[in-house]
């Protein structure tokens, strides 16, 4: 699975880790549906730090179709909103 970061590139991950990453776009979907910008911060940086520390970096040169986009770790809650409708990032 190919995952772009936007704003920082694309990390190739195994799919063993899709549930890990499920868990935690649950948890961000959630915090963003209450409205609890503290949750939603924290989740959302622990659900990039985990796409980093799990994949590899593609080189800046790579350009693979991205299976997810997740945003930038300074978007607001509101611009991941409007990305995600009520999907989620990662599709079940």
């Amino acid at each position: 699975m190919i995952v772009r970061i936007m704003g920082e590139g694309q990390v190739k991950l195994g799919d063993a880790h899709f549930t890990e990453l499920n868990k935690l776009d649950d948890e961000l979907l959630a915090e963003m549906e209450s409205g609890d910008e503290a949750g939603f911060r924290r989740t959302l940086s622990t659900l990039l730090g985990a796409v980093r520390r799990l994949g590899t970096s593609l080189p800046d040169d790579a350009l693979e179709p991205s299976d997810l986009i997740l945003p930038s770790p300074d978007a607001t809650l509101e611009e991941v909103r409007e990305l995600l409708g009520d999907d989620g990032l990662i599709p079940g």
